[in-house]
This record gives C-alpha cells, sequence and structure tokens, in this order.
C-alpha cells in the first residue's frame, strides 16, 4: 500500500497532480495531509526536499510530482499511453507544465475556492495562456479525446489538472476543443473530490492569500470560513 502526502488542497497544484492520477487510475492509497507552511526542519521529516507531494512505499520514499508519475508507471500500467507517439507526446507536455509556464504559476497561483478578475493581463501570460490553449488543442485533435492522449485519462491530464482550477479562479479564455476541455477536468469525479475538500478547508496561508489578493479583485469567496 502507498502513503501519498499532499499539502492543502486548496492551493497546492503539485499535490493535485499524482493524487487526481492515482484516483483515475485506481490505484489504491492512504492520504497525509501537511499544512503548507510548517517550516522546513518538520517538512524534512517527511520529504528529502522539504516539499510535498511525497509517494512512500515501505521504505521507498518517492519526491516531486514527476519521479511520482514515472515510479508509478513501472508498477501500473495506462499511467502513460499505450501508443508510442501518444506517450511520446504526452511526456513531452506533461514535462513542459512541470517545468515552464512561470508567469502562470506566479500570477495565477492555485486557489481553487476564490474567483478573481485579474487587475491586467501581461503580454507574458497571454503567451503561457495561448501556448495551454494550443497544447490542449493539439493533443485533443491528433489522439482524438476526450482526454489530451487519447480516450483514457493518463499523467498527461494529470500534470494539467491544476490548470483547469486556474482558469475557473481567474476566468481564463482558451479557444477551440481546450475551452471545452477544462470543464471536463473539473467534472471528474476525482477532480470534484478534491474541489470539495478544498473549500472545507479552513486553514489559510498567508503567501498564497497574498498573492491572490495581488493578482486581482475577488469576486468570490467560496470556502468555508477562516480559523
Amino acid at each position: 500500500m502507498y502513503d501519498l502526502y499532499v499539502a492543502n488542497k486548496n492551493y497546492s497544484s503539485w499535490s493535485l497532480r499524482p493524487w487526481v492520477l492515482m484516483k483515475e487510475l485506481g490505484i489504491p492509497f492512504t492520504e497525509h495531509l501537511i499544512k503548507l507552511g510548517q517550516g522546513d526542519a518538520v517538512m524534512r521529516t517527511i520529504s528529502p526536499s522539504g516539499r510535498v507531494p511525497l509517494l512512500k512505499e515501505g521504505d521507498t520514499r518517492v519526491w516531486d510530482s514527476l519521479a511520482i508519475t514515472e515510479y508509478l508507471s513501472e508498477r501500473h500500467p495506462g499511467v502513460w499511453p499505450d501508443e508510442a507517439r501518444a506517450r511520446a507526446w504526452a511526456r513531452s507536455a506533461a514535462a513542459e507544465m512541470h517545468s515552464g509556464f512561470g508567469v502562470l504559476r506566479e500570477r495565477c497561483t492555485m486557489n481553487c475556492g476564490i474567483r478573481v478578475r485579474l487587475h491586467e493581463m501581461p503580454p507574458e501570460l497571454i503567451r503561457d495562456i495561448a501556448r495551454v490553449s494550443e497544447l490542449w488543442n493539439q493533443g485533443l485533435a491528433q489522439f482524438g479525446g476526450p482526454f489530451l492522449a487519447g480516450k483514457r485519462f493518463t499523467a498527461v491530464d494529470a500534470f494539467f489538472a491544476p490548470v483547469a482550477f486556474r482558469v475557473q479562479t481567474y476566468g481564463l479564455v482558451l479557444d477551440g476543443a481546450a475551452a471545452e476541455y477544462g470543464p471536463r477536468l473539473l467534472a471528474l469525479p476525482s477532480m470534484r473530490s478534491w474541489y470539495a475538500d478544498g473549500l472545507k478547508e479552513t486553514w489559510r496561508e498567508p503567501g498564497h492569500e497574498e498573492e491572490a489578493q495581488h493578482a486581482g479583485t475577488w469576486l468570490e469567496d467560496l470556502r468555508a470560513k477562516a480559523s
């Protein structure tokens, strides 16, 4: 049995990736929720990097969402597409998401339970959003949908799952088939469960809250009252 350590569901895009992947593939695990901001010393008792997500299996610890994904792919079918061309595209797109889109991350921090009208749309953010649209449209067109690399949910969908929440939170506009793909992800039972848990959280992490306040005008805060 796996143990998966994740951070607050309202904020942690990195934690969402392995969590939703394992849920969608039916890989059982025990979940451990760790509050953000507890300090590096505390976090390092859980993860060598001092960060989550972390997957634990016996004495083996795997940190970083991409490493966790590859670890699971060695043990379970279906993590990546079966067909070689789709698998190559999915790995490339997931790696691009993992290492890129810095302006989208900075300007639109993940905060599931609020709705925000952005103060501005700088060119760098517009480029990141356009690239998300391009990737989503490309995958859906090449492999036939309804998921990015074909008929099944795979790791590349998990890597873009946090973007679907960002699109919802900040009212980002995507074009073509990409505009329908985000809501399709949000409608998955696993994503609805993550979202519901995030709304129930009463703890607030100051850094994420400040980033969202700086980004734009808050139109709604749907979360449970802060403790």
